[in-house]
């Protein structure tokens, strides 16, 4: 099967073979046909060495498509179902899962997967990106890694919901937990980004800014629901026109420390600052002992946009068929698997929100 595959970490382009294979599907396994997925900055980080992955790898995890086989022991899953794949599924037994009511904390079944290799090349063995490798063709996952969805959502839509709306929407909704009337900053109008944005709309914030230093996202940004958008210069006037003394929440959607850092000074005392980009694991931020215990401020990451993936799937595309989320218009470009390193391109260059690729 056709496959797109990074050989060692640090290449800069992508190789479309046609000679990837995939086992079958053993028990409680499936193998899903991918139909669309969406090109993320994950993958890139994934590419150049910044989230670890064993190489070769087939990079891609926001994929959707139909099942196409089913192992021993799979329940609720046939063939011929619709499903988004979950690249960071719950497990449905350990604490997180069950205790803690947190499973979107659960790496029981990623951690398990991560390290084993979902393809082979000519006998060797090659690695997915983050246990699943959407961009290719065929994909052997676990079951809990396989959300069954209406069949009446388009692929293209469907994929979007497996990282990048449920990262920025489930961040705002879930992680945070907005309040109606809120004023929100986000930091980055990417795909992530603008998912915030419309997370904050949805959530009823009154203020919502774009940040970002590409001005040409800027009325894009509003058009997702900004009220305003502006340049990192430009915010601190800004900040005090709309805030006065700064904003309720701010979201981090680029994974560097100036922008992180930048989001804990723009909110208010007992404000939170929510990170959702990826960072470097040798960068870090720094805070002073003082504005720590004097601003109350909360500093937090996001994780999967701490959503459970067997229940806020299916609530985020309910708001997209409400028609309050836009996912369409997320959709910057298509392409076909054969141009997915123009699509790396088009999005190091910052000119689309997302590429989804088929084949």
């Amino acid at each position: 099967m056709r496959a797109a595959l990074l050989h060692q970490t640090g290449d800069e382009k992508l190789e479309v073979v046609d000679d990837i294979e995939i086992a079958p599907p053993g028990p409680g396994e499936v193998t899903v046909k991918i139909e669309a997925t969406g090109v993320c900055h994950s993958d890139l980080h994934a590419m150049q060495g910044s989230l670890p992955q064993g190489a070769p790898f087939v990079p891609g995890h926001e994929g959707a498509g139909v099942v196409t086989a089913v192992g021993e022991g799979v329940e609720g899953l046939a063939e011929g179902d619709h499903v988004v794949v979950a690249w960071s599924p719950p497990c449905g037994k350990c604490n997180n899962c069950i205790e803690r009511k947190q499973p979107h904390l659960c790496v029981m079944i990623q951690f398990a997967i991560a390290g084993l290799p979902r393809f082979t090349r000519n006998g060797e063995p090659v690695f997915g990106m983050a246990g699943t490798g959407t961009f290719a063709e065929y994909l052997t996952l676990p079951q809990e890694a396989a959300i069954k969805i209406d069949d009446d959502v388009p692929f293209e839509i469907a994929s979007l919901i497996g990282c990048g709306v449920s990262t920025g929407v489930g961040a705002v909704i879930n992680t945070a937990k907005v309040e109606p009337g809120s004023k929100v900053v986000v930091f980055g109008a990417g795909g992530v980004g603008i998912a915030a944005i419309q997370g904050a709309r949805v959530a009823g914030a009154a203020v919502i800014v774009a940040v970002d230093l590409n001005e040409g996202k800027h009325e894009l940004a509003k058009q997702f629901g900004a009220t305003h958008a502006c340049t990192p210069d430009d915010l601190p006037a800004l900040q005090a026109e709309l805030t006065g003394d700064g904003f309720d929440y701010a979201f981090e959607a680029i994974g560097l420390p100036v922008t992180m850092r930048a989001a804990y000074d723009a909110i208010r005392r007992g404000g939170t600052a929510v990170i959702i980009g990826v960072g470097k694991m040798d960068q870090e931020v720094s805070f002073n002992g003082f504005e720590i215990f004097f601003s109350e401020k909360t500093f937090m990451g996001s994780y999967y946009g701490s959503v459970d993936v067997r229940s806020d799937f299916h609530r985020l595309l309910a708001l997209w068929k409400a028609g309050q989320l836009d996912l369409e218009g997320m959709i910057s470009k298509r392409m076909k698997i054969d141009d997915i390193n123009d699509a790396f391109d088009a999005m190091k260059r910052g000119e689309v929100i997302r590429t989804v690729i088929t084949f």
